[in-house]
C-alpha cells in the first residue's frame, strides 16, 4: 500500500508561515555571522593587547637591567678607587706611580650615560597605563627612574664636580679631599634600591629570567670589529695614556 505524505498548505512556498520561517532562518544566520565577526575581533584585540603589554613590560625591565649593569660596573670602579686611596694613606710615596691610573678607572663612573628613550615612552602617554593595566607596576617603574635620576645627581654629577674642583691628580692632599668610601656607600645603596624595584616588577608581572634573556637576545644587533680596528683602538688608548702622563708630569714640574 502506497502512502503519500502531503506538505501542509501552511508550509508550502508562498504561504505566510513559510515566509516567516525563511525570515527567521535568515535572521539567525545574520546574528550568528555578526556574533562570529565581533567575537573574532574581540579575541584578536585581546591577544594584540596582551602582546603589547608583554613587550612594554620586557622593554622596561630590559632598560632597568642596562642601568643596573652600568651601576654595578661603577661599584667595582669606586671600590677599587677607595682601596687605592686607603693604600696611599699608608704608602703616600706610591702616589706618583698610581695617580695616572685614576682617569681610566673613574671614567666608568664619570662617562656613564643613561638613554631616556624607554623612560620617555613609558611616561609620555596615558595609553601606557591602559596597556599595562597594573597600577603597582607603573608605580614601581616610576620609582626606579626617580632612583636613577637621584643616582646621576648624587654620584655621577657630584663626583665630577669634586674632581674638577680638587684636581686630584696634582697632589696627594687634593686627592684625599674626596671621600671615595662615601661614594662606594652611595653607589651601593642606590644600586640596592634599583634592584629592589626591578625584582618587584619581575614578580608582579610574572616575568622569568629566561623570558627576559630571550627578549634581550631578540633586541641585540651583533657588533663585530675586525682585528685591525681593535688594534687601532688599543693604540689610541695607549697614546692617550702616555700623553696624559707626560702633560701631568710637566704640569707638576712647572707649577708655581
Amino acid at each position: 500500500m502506497n502512502v503519500k505524505l502531503h506538505t501542509p498548505k501552511s508550509l508550502k512556498a508562498g504561504s505566510g508561515f513559510s515566509s516567516m520561517k525563511q525570515f527567521l532562518l535568515s535572521l539567525l544566520a545574520t546574528t550568528v555571522s555578526i556574533a562570529l565577526t565581533f567575537g573574532t575581533a574581540a579575541v584578536v584585540d585581546y591577544y594584540k593587547k596582551k602582546a603589547a603589554k608583554k613587550e612594554m613590560v620586557m622593554m622596561v625591565i630590559s632598560d632597568f637591567d642596562k642601568t643596573i649593569d652600568k651601576v654595578m660596573k661603577a661599584d667595582t670602579a669606586l671600590r677599587q678607587a677607595s682601596s687605592m686611596q686607603q693604600d696611599l694613606a699608608v704608602h703616600p710615596a706610591d702616589f706618583d706611580t698610581k695617580r695616572y691610573t685614576f682617569p681610566q678607572l673613574l671614567s666608568v663612573v664619570l662617562e656613564m650615560d643613561f638613554p631616556e628613550t624607554t623612560q620617555q615612552v613609558f611616561s609620555s602617554s596615558i595609553e601606557t597605563f591602559n596597556t599595562i593595566g597594573n597600577a603597582n607596576f607603573v608605580n614601581e617603574v616610576s620609582a626606579f627612574y626617580i632612583h636613577r635620576d637621584k643616582y646621576k645627581d648624587k654620584v655621577i654629577d657630584q663626583l665630577k664636580e669634586e674632581i674638577e674642583k680638587n684636581e686630584i691628580l696634582l697632589s696627594l692632599k687634593s686627592f684625599f679631599n674626596i671621600s671615595f668610601p662615601e661614594y662606594v656607600y652611595l653607589n651601593w645603596a642606590m644600586l640596592q634600591e634599583m634592584q629592589n624595584c626591578r625584582n618587584k616588577c619581575m614578580h608582579m608581572m610574572h616575568v622569568s629570567e629566561e623570558d627576559l634573556q630571550a627578549f634581550s637576545e631578540q633586541q641585540q644587533i651583533p657588533e663585530t670589529k675586525d682585528p685591525e680596528t681593535v688594534s687601532n683602538d688599543q693604540k689610541m688608548l695607549d697614546e692617550y695614556t702616555t700623553a696624559t702622563k707626560v702633560i701631568m708630569e710637566a704640569n707638576e714640574k712647572y707649577k708655581d
